[in-house]
């Protein structure tokens, strides 16, 4: 099971901080950027690499990173980052309430979840997705998105099914 660490910038509400209940509750650990080991997964929505199975020994041996920054100023915050390698999530519809339906505007808590699941270590995704109420459902959202994920052979074949996914989804952005 790879160590989770969380980056966090304190831009949101801390009641309603993901990352921060993971660090909580000892499921994840928090660091600075500075920190971030030099080989782990950081989740990061800019990336053009996207995550695959083939991420998952890397993972076991340096972790992951979620980078925990509001997204509408976290921009800038994520592009300065050059510690780690760099992975993008692949398409995946948001359930935490603030967000709920909307496409690839995960919190940090359903980014680990996803990048858990993707990575093979199902049973952690599942134990991370019941630290909210509405955690559960983010599996049940995207189980079958989630589950072709895992399943791909490698990078390649994982963006050919997100394609295929992205031309039957219709996509409306209301930010």
């Amino acid at each position: 099971m790879p160590r989770v660490y969380v980056v966090h910038y304190g831009e949101d509400d801390p009641s309603k901080c993901t990352a921060m209940k993971m660090v909580r509750m000892g499921l994840a650990i928090k660091i600075p950027p500075s920190k971030i080991p030099r080989k782990a997964i950081v989740l990061n929505p800019l990336s053009r690499i996207i995550l695959a199975p083939e991420d998952r020994e890397l993972a076991e041996r340096q972790g992951i990173v979620v980078i925990d920054v509001s997204w509408k100023v976290g921009v800038t915050k994520l592009s300065i980052l050059r510690r780690g390698e760099h992975r993008v999530l692949p398409f995946l519809v948001a359930a935490n309430p603030i967000n709920y339906g909307k496409p690839t505007k995960l919190s940090s808590l359903e980014a680990v979840i996803a990048a858990l699941y993707i990575l093979g270590y199902v049973d952690e995704a599942y134990r991370y997705s019941s630290i909210f109420k509405w955690s559960p459902t983010f599996i049940e959202l995207n189980r079958r998105r989630l589950e072709l994920y895992r399943n791909a052979k490698s990078r390649d074949e994982i963006l050919r099914i997100q394609s295929g996914i992205l031309g039957r989804v219709k996509i409306v952005d209301e930010s």
